[in-house]
């Protein structure tokens, strides 16, 4: 599949570009908003369920579904929250977004609260992206002033009042429930489900959060059409895809994509390939919480069913390339180091999991590990994945498993020789 023509494009993707709002207007901006504003609510809600829009966040949920689920909720107070929080290790599309098309998405934020019928909103920013808080703050306060935003927006009667808020740095907060605690001034830390914030959210009311990326999405669907969205991509997985293309390739970036192109063409079409006299040994997909995976899986589509049959979860869309000098081991304990520090030790599993699991794959890297090591990983990571409370407890030990499927003789090699005697490692 061939890069995406100019007109399929969903961003403005250019390096060191800026939209102001004179030139995204200048682009039809708020076209769309006008255009939702002039139907009921239910028309738009539709259009995004006929599109096939799902979260890109990383959970996928079908967007339409969750605007619907809040607008029918009987509580009439209601909220909308933009996760922004991209704490993903890997991940800085939205961060783009934000810092290049912050229109493009506050309009997305705007016509999404239309169709719930929220009235009051929030930008969760991370508080490691300053510059973006800054200028996501320029950019509503000149959308207050051009009546894009406030009170009557463009005469309707339909007002909507916008916050950012900037989160304390904790990856735990990009989960959902976690975050709607943040901004209330509580410990971030998930809630129990359900209730769904569809149905009790912020202070208790219904909300509707969704990711940068999906926000963004909506005011091309509502211009251009659900059907013209969903000829993009595959049956199953409409429009384009953001990824965060980073690691040992001779170009790391931004790059959108269509839904059913292969990863094997996202690194080389985009990626330029692995570094000179260098080989790919393997892809890092979906961040941190993501699954290591072989080059023979490299054919697989870009499309939310196919990869899940493979055992391959997209995430946010992070793509980390590792060259032939790469350590598989290294590698796997950077990301379980980090879900160790990022956890909130709530629940033993996750907090005992990944101290056992961080201890004994330092015994790999040393050459201080049995063969019976590996079972204990195996049995470690499994019950993290069966039993944590959240989803970060659930997603740590997906790389580690991954590779001990796909990688297994790397950590046998690391073991101490014809031996599974514990005494050994001593």
């Amino acid at each position: 599949m061939n890069k995406l023509s100019k007109e399929n494009y969903i961003f403005d993707i250019e390096p060191d570009k800026y939209i102001d709002l004179e030139g995204y207007r200048a682009m039809g901006g708020f076209s769309a908003l006008k255009k939702a504003l002039e139907n009921e609510p239910s028309v738009s809600i539709e259009e995004i369920k006929k599109s096939g829009l799902r979260g890109r966040g990383g959970a996928a949920f079908p967007t339409g579904i969750k605007l619907e689920m809040v607008r029918k909720n009987e509580e009439t107070k209601r909220y909308i929250v933009c996760n922004a929080d991209e704490g993903e290790p890997g991940t800085f599309k939205d961060r783009f977004i934000m810092r290049h098309l912050p229109y493009q998405l506050i309009e997305g934020i705007a016509i999404a609260a239309y169709m719930v019928g929220a009235s009051k909103g929030y930008i969760y920013v991370r508080h490691e992206y300053p510059e973006v808080q800054l200028k996501l703050r320029e950019s509503l306060e000149a959308l207050k002033n051009a009546g894009l935003l406030g009170n009557n927006i463009m005469g309707t009667g339909f007002s909507l009042d916008l916050h950012i808020f900037s989160g304390a740095g904790s990856y735990l907060c990009g989960e959902e429930t976690a975050l709607l605690s943040s901004i209330e001034g509580r410990k971030g830390r998930p809630r129990v489900k359900p209730p769904y914030p569809t149905q009790s959210g912020l202070w208790g009311k219904p909300t509707l959060i969704n990711n940068v990326e999906t926000l963004a999405n909506i005011p091309r669907i509502i211009e251009k059409g659900a059907d013209w969205y969903a000829s993009l991509g595959t049956e199953n997985s409409s429009g384009t895809k953001l990824i965060s293309l980073s690691g040992d390739v001779n170009n790391r970036g931004i790059a959108e994509v269509p839904f059913g192109i292969t990863f094997a063409e996202i690194i080389e079409q985009f990626g330029g390939g692995p570094l000179p006299r260098r080989s790919v040994k393997a892809v890092n997909i979906g961040g941190a919480s993501g699954v290591l995976v072989p080059p023979e899986m490299l054919d697989t589509p870009l499309d939310y069913n196919k990869c899940a049959e493979v055992g391959i979860t997209i995430g946010s869309g992070a793509i980390f390339v590792l060259d032939d000098t790469r350590s598989i081991i290294k590698n796997v304990q950077n990301r379980v180091k980090f879900f160790l520090h990022e956890s909130c030790g709530k629940c033993t599993p996750c907090r005992e999991g990944l101290r056992q699991i961080d201890g004994i794959v330092e015994d790999f890297l040393e050459e201080k590990a049995a063969k019976s090591d590996i079972e204990s990983l195996e049995r470690y990571a499994v019950t993290m994945q069966q039993a944590s409370f959240c989803g970060l407890g659930q997603a740590a030990g997906n790389s580690l498993v991954s590779s001990l499927v796909h990688y297994r003789k790397e950590y046998e090699e690391a073991c101490v020789n014809d031996t599974d005697d514990v005494e050994k490692k001593a």
